[in-house]
Order: structure tokens, then sequence, then C-alpha cells
């Protein structure tokens, strides 16, 4: 192992997870077995088990004030350990512990409820998003406490219950929490990895901007036969918006629409060029797509991370059942989804859209936009001095230095941040091949381990301890 400037030591909770592996292996198995799925109605009670799984995984590992938080939808688990003095850091992890809908079953190699492990993988629906990852940081304060009897920082957990739609109720909860959830640092683990032997760290994520957008021509659809040829259609105006969204350069064309995009610093540039990155094997996992398009001048790996984006996600008129309706239909519309980055503003989008749309469509056509939610960007500077722990921590456990990503989703990573005041770190073990939202989801176990010990080695770091 390495550690800080490269000196070897053993990382401080090896013989912890050696010694406990039997047992957290069965604890997260245990877990994995509530089906905490935030989408479907009929699994409320099941979201609340899993609550209530979490709050007593907490108190089993020695935190304190273990509290399941009512939202006003799903509940969130609430714990501390705050002894470590007011000089010490204050450290609050962040995770959630709903999963996404298991459809389509029948592509399971079993059960999505039943986790297994095969070839070195836990198989199972949430094994790596987010119990998984939930679990390495539970279990590394249990250790931690175990080894010391104590903490090297003053640590917080907040694990939520509905991240997987959208989080609507979290930020009221930031909000109203606000003087218990007070931190210098928030650790969140549920991210991801280049890959096993290529080590990174997420630096940020995109904001969104959705929206659905609505025209109608006529009070009614009308005979093709009798109108076709006469009266404007809905669905021809519709996909000449959505061609004249992007520019024969790729470029959205949405009015100011890069006059805020930050530019990459040198050491993100570098270390982004410094990703391996194969269009083959990137096309695939898209599905098998014949060729990739986008944004001129930017590599397929700055376009999903660092530069925004506006994706049609839905398109919708007229018929679409069996056989053929010779209609020209009344309304036709369009769902836009438009990520950002730094310092592009979701409050910035609706107007430009609104004024873009009005330069297109013709006059007498009724136009309806219905914002669909929005979350800023969220960006953590590489030189900020808590980035310097994460870098180390990673370095003792994986052997080198991570690498620098940004995500190309979004999260509410961006409310934790802003609403805490406090820097972001993002300490996930997830693989590009982890089936996250797809059938067979995996936790690579070597992944797992290795997240436990990176955890320890932060929390020591960030307190200013080596072990």
């Amino acid at each position: 192992m390495l550690y800080g400037a490269g000196m070897p030591r053993r990382a401080a909770l090896e013989a912890y997870s050696e010694a406990e592996g039997d047992r957290i292996v069965a604890t997260l198995f245990a877990w994995l077995r509530i089906p905490s799925i935030s989408a479907d109605p009929e699994h409320r009670d099941d979201v609340r088990e899993s609550a209530e799984f979490c709050a007593g995984l907490l108190r089993d590992a020695g935190l304190e004030h273990v509290e399941v938080l009512e939202t006003g939808g799903l509940p969130a688990v609430y714990a501390d350990w705050c002894h470590a003095g007011p000089g010490a850091p204050t450290v609050l992890v962040y995770g959630h512990h709903d999963v996404q809908p298991v459809d389509p079953v029948d592509a399971w190699t079993s059960p999505p409820f039943v986790p297994v492990i095969v070839d070195g993988e836990c198989r199972a629906r949430g094994a790596i998003d987010d119990k998984g990852q939930t679990l390495y940081e539970i279990e590394a304060a249990r250790g931690l406490l175990r080894r010391d009897g104590r903490l090297p920082v003053n640590l917080k957990f907040l694990v939520e219950g509905e991240e997987e739609v959208g989080s609507p109720h979290f930020e009221a909860l930031l909000q109203r929490e606000r003087a218990r959830l007070a931190c210098d640092v928030v650790v969140v683990s549920d991210t991801g990895m280049i890959s096993p032997d290529v080590p990174s760290t997420t630096v940020g994520m995109r904001g969104l901007a959705g929206f659905d957008v609505t025209l109608r021509t006529a009070t009614i659809d009308l005979h093709s036969g009798m109108w076709g040829g006469t009266v404007p259609n809905p669905a021809r105006l519709a996909a000449r918006l959505i061609a004249a969204l992007h520019d024969d350069r790729g470029r959205v064309t949405l009015p100011g629409f890069y006059d805020r995009v930050r530019e990459l610093s040198d050491v993100e540039q570098k270390s982004l060029d410094s990703q391996p990155f194969d269009e083959g094997e990137f096309r695939t996992a898209a599905g098998g797509v014949a060729y990739l398009e986008g944004e001129d001048g930017y590599s397929p790996l700055e376009r999903i991370g660092v530069r925004p984006t506006a994706e049609v996600v839905g398109l919708h008129s007229g018929y679409g059942g069996p056989g053929i309706k010779t209609i020209v239909p009344a309304q036709a519309g369009f769902k836009l989804a438009v990520r950002l980055v730094p310092d592009q503003r979701p409050q910035d989008v609706e107007p430009a859209l609104r004024a873009w749309l009005a330069e297109r469509v013709p006059e007498g056509v009724d136009v309806t936009v219905t914002p669909e939610g929005a979350v800023a960007p969220a960006l953590t500077p590489v030189d900020h001095p808590a980035m310097g722990s994460l870098v180390r921590a990673i370095e003792a456990v994986w052997g080198r230095p991570p690498l620098f990503t940004r995500e190309g989703g979004s999260g509410p990573e961006e409310a934790l941040g802003r609403v805490l005041e406090a820097p972001v770190l993002f300490l996930g073990v997830g693989l590009p091949g982890d089936r996250i939202h797809a059938p067979n989801e995996r936790m690579v176990m070597d992944q797992f381990w290795k997240g436990l010990l990176a955890a320890g080695e932060l929390l020591l770091d960030l307190g200013g301890a080596v072990g």
C-alpha cells in the first residue's frame, strides 16, 4: 500500500475487513434482500423497512442520535458521532438506500433481491447503487471506532430514501435540518471509477433543466384527405424545431447557451486527456450504436462530462397504434432534457427556450412550455485542501493517485454542497460494467473492500492522523 508521499504501510482497516469479512457480506446480503423500490408505491413499506435496517446498522456501528427522518415522502436516516472535539473537522457522509425497479425480471440470471456472489461479483438490485457503497462507509466508521475507541473527525450520516425518483423532498429536508447537518466536508459514495486499475474521482456533476413543449394548431384532429396539404401540421413543425435545435457543428442553438460555460482548468484538462477511451467498447456499451456524434472539436469524454447538451428525450403526436389513422393531428410536442455545466444556471434556460421558440413558431400556433424540474451543476475545485485528503486516501489503497472525472448525469449533490456550504468529495468505486439500473446489477467485491479501506483512510487524513 502507498500513503501520502509514497511511504509504504498497511491500510488502517485491513485487519478489520479481513476479520469481519464474513459478517459484512452477510450484512450486505440482508440489506439487499429488502426490495426498497422508491418508484413503486407498492414498495413504500419496503423502503421504510430499508430505512429501519440502515438505522440499525448505524446504531450497531457505534453512531449516536440515530433517527429515521420523515420527509413528506419516503424516509431518510440520520446518525452522528461528534466527540472528536471542536477543532476537528465535521464530515457528512451521504448515500441512499432506495433502489431502481427491476424490470425486465426475465433478464436477470438470478432473482434481483436474492443476492449471490458470482465470479467475485455480488449481484443484486442495489449492490452498487447504493447500498453496497453506503455500507462500506458505515463499516469504515465501525472499524475505526472498534480499533481506536474514537473517530478522528466528527462524523454524520445522511442516507436518503428518494434518490432514485429525483430526490423530490431532499432539499426541503436539507433546509429543515441544516443546523443538525452542518459540516465542513460532504463525502458521497454513489459514483464510479474508470476501471479497477485506473482509480478516479468525480469532481463535478452536470445540472439539468427539463421541459415539455406542446404545439397546437387546431382544436381537433382533421381528415388528411380533406385537409392535408392546406392546414399546418404540428408534427412537421415539431420535427423542424427538433432539427433546428443543433447547428451543423452539433452546437445547441438556444440564444446565449454557451455564454457562461466555464473552461476546464489545466489540471482537469490534463487528467481528462490521460483517461483511457476505446470507441468500440463505448459504442457497444451504448447498445451497439453505429457511430458517435456531438459538438465539433470535443472528444466523447468531453461531450458527456464537461460540455452542455440538449437532448430530445420524447416526441409525441398523432396516432401511434396498429395500422394507420389518416389524420392531420391537432397537437404535437417534444420533451427536452438540457444538461448544464459550471457556471450555467437552470433559471436561464427557460427564457432562452421561449425566445428561441418565438423566433421559429408561426403566428397562430399555440405553444405551451412546461418546466419538468431543474438542478444546478456541481463542481469541487481540484485544488481544494479536502480534495488532497481524498487523493491521498485513494492512492493509499489503489497504489496510484486518481484521475479527475466529471459525471454526465445529475443528482442531489449540488443541493448538498450549496445548502450546507461545504465541498463535496466523491469516493465512489463503481465500474462501467456494473449494470447500474439494469438487470444483473453488480458490486465487484474487490472494489467494495478497497472502498472500505479508502473510506477509513479518508477520515484519518481529514482528521490529521495516519493511523
